[in-house]
């Protein structure tokens, strides 16, 4: 099973759920975006975008990831979500970047875990190793930094996932050469 699911939440962090869905759709898997109240969804920055799905239409079953965009109120928006612990609870992996391990915190999931997020955001991410990377993976866990990180945050869910991600960070100019 490759399939993704990306959860939007009113006030989502743009650029990190939908360059976090490129990397993915690039690495080969099969992507949703599912708007938590509605199908057209507006960001932290104004900009909105048109899910595939409404989170209630989802069966969770079908997905080996559950990935969280931080942004406020966003990340505050998807705290109570049960699909989170339904794909988790199932084996898959939970996925969070920028403020929205908050998220992740409110089920206890990141208790113990090594993780990263928004400089200044850890105190909400319960009992967890803050390290300020751009990205950590603690078993089932990835957590990204923010905005800057969203290219290696998708790479690493995919790697989580068994997928190799060299050739998709190459070919976007990840880590490339610059000016």
């Amino acid at each position: 099973m490759s399939k993704i699911l990306i959860m939007l939440a009113p006030g989502f962090e743009e650029a990190e759920a939908i360059i976090t869905a490129d990397v993915l759709k690039r690495m080969g898997f099969d992507v949703t975006l599912a708007g938590v109240t509605s199908l057209e969804v507006t960001g932290s920055h104004n900009m909105t975008v048109k899910a595939d799905t409404l989170l209630a239409d989802v069966n969770t079953v079908n997905y080996c990831a559950v990935v969280l965009p931080g942004g406020l109120p966003g990340a505050t928006n998807l705290r109570d979500k049960q699909a989170v612990l339904d794909i988790y609870g199932n084996g898959g992996i939970a996925a969070a970047i920028c403020a929205a391990p908050l998220a992740l915190a409110a089920f206890g999931l990141l208790d113990g875990r090594t993780v990263t997020g928004y400089p200044g955001m850890e105190k909400e991410f319960g009992n967890a190793r803050y390290t300020g990377k751009f990205t950590e993976t603690d078993g089932r866990i990835v957590t990204g930094k923010g905005p800057a990180a969203a290219f290696k945050f998708g790479a690493a869910i995919g790697e989580a996932l068994g997928k190799a991600a060299d050739t998709v960070m190459k070919g976007m100019l990840v880590d490339g050469e610059r000016g």
